[in-house]
């Protein structure tokens, strides 16, 4: 439904619209909801897709392709069924991927660790000893990527996210600092915009020359096979395109099933060059002695081969799609037309990025409060929960059940135009 533009309207038709939005907003209050819409998570449906592997590897089965007992201590870079099954889903070298426990951010926290700690590979010296550490974040990005960087006490150097990926050249510019020691990615279906990052802009990634021999880029592919349609996204190897461009050791590529099983009890990946590698497991050697590898080899002989996994992503693109298509709707009848809001439309992932007037979020997300809804807090997709503009909220549909979905984009649309109203009231 397209409505007049509220900057349009007559002091009279704003004073008849605010009347009405906010007799809706009191029945909404007076309703007692309790929706939530704050994380990324799957489903019941979604996680019941994963049951099967409760079952596996079944008594009889305790050995790999290779061997080796999975029962036991060691094997600390993971059984080669495994291994080799998700380079096949990523298209990278199976001896450049490593299998680990359940989270990728686990991995991701240890990264940075060993690096602030002890100097990664390419360090003159631990980040510890440098005089000032900064890091690149696109934004809106992941809360969780700034959490980490936030505790070691990096300053976080924000850049905008376009359609195709950050703005390459204020991130080319920020490369030439050799303060700049690193960079959060999720370069498909971005967190929380749905981006897909361009070609382009992975090549310029891949060839940018840094100031910091060490600088490193997180390339968190976490969504690389969540697709909300019938059809995959290219994921190009940027191990190969960096190695070719001379830099093999830039990328530390995060991957996991983590969204595609059991959330709690998946596998995660490290793919990077040998060289880091080696250097990660030579610390992580240190912290313990191998990975679970019993589930490794449950989630082998679960997916199969690569169409095993795309196989399984269909079945939660089916659960997911018309949650996201709520969410569309409701975005669109409530507030098409105003001229109040902007939202993404993504092919994948887990979230909706909605921009709201400058200066609304924090009100809009109290409003939902208020009204028995729970929204991820104003400025979480920004480093030190700060949004500039305080414009930015993300939305996560997938864990509440459709219907609740349905109301509580109803109620989430009806706070952004309530908010809007007392703007203009101001």
């Amino acid at each position: 439904m397209a409505h007049t533009p509220l900057s349009e309207l007559s002091q009279e038709q704003l004073a008849e619209l605010a009347k009405d939005v906010r007799a809706q907003y009191a029945d909404l209050q007076a309703k007692g909801l309790k929706l939530d819409l704050t994380r990324g998570k799957p489903s019941s449906e979604q996680l019941d897709f994963g049951n099967e592997l409760l079952e596996l590897p079944g008594k009889d089965h305790f050995t790999d392709s290779c061997g080796g007992d999975v029962r036991n201590y060691g094997g600390g870079v993971g059984i080669p069924d495994i291994r080799n099954l998700w380079a096949e889903v990523l298209g990278v070298d199976p001896k450049l991927v490593i299998a680990g426990d359940s989270s990728s951010l686990n991995i991701m926290f240890d990264l940075v660790s060993f690096s602030y700690m002890f100097g990664n590979n390419d360090s003159a010296r631990p980040w510890k000893d440098e005089e000032h550490v900064k890091w690149i974040c696109p934004v809106p990005g992941y809360d969780r990527h700034f959490s980490i960087t936030e505790l070691f006490g990096f300053e976080m150097v924000t850049v905008p996210m376009r359609d195709g990926g950050p703005d390459m050249d204020k991130v080319e510019e920020l490369a030439k600092d050799p303060q700049v020691k690193g960079m959060w990615t999720v370069p498909i279906f971005s967190n929380p915009t749905g981006t897909v990052y361009s070609r382009e802009v992975i090549d310029r990634l891949a060839a940018m020359e840094t100031a910091a021999p060490d600088f490193r880029i997180v390339w968190d592919n976490a969504y690389a096979v969540h697709t909300l349609t019938d059809e995959f996204p290219e994921n190009p190897n940027v191990l190969e395109i960096a190695a070719q461009a001379g830099n093999p050791n830039r990328f530390w590529y995060m991957s996991s099933t983590s969204k595609i099983t059991h959330a709690g009890s998946g596998v995660a990946f490290f793919a990077s060059s040998e060289e880091n590698l080696a250097w990660y497991t030579k610390i992580a050697g240190v912290r313990g002695i191998g990975p679970n590898k019993r589930n490794q080899l449950a989630h082998a002989m679960y997916f199969h081969d690569a169409e095993g996994v795309r196989v399984v992503m269909r079945k939660h693109a089916g659960s997911l799609a018309p949650k996201f298509e709520a969410v569309e709707r409701a975005l669109e009848e409530r507030l098409g037309g105003y001229g109040i809001a902007q939202w993404t439309r993504p092919e994948g992932g887990y979230f909706v990025s909605l921009d709201v007037p400058d200066g609304t979020a924090t009100r809009v997300w109290q409003l939902a409060k208020e009204a028995g809804i729970k929204l991820t807090q104003a400025g979480s997709p920004f480093p030190l929960h700060d949004d500039p503009h305080d414009r930015t909220l993300r939305l996560a549909p997938s864990l509440p059940p459709l219907d609740e979905v349905v109301e509580a984009m109803d109620g989430v649309a009806l706070c952004v135009l309530l908010a809007a109203i007392e703007q203009r009231e101001a």
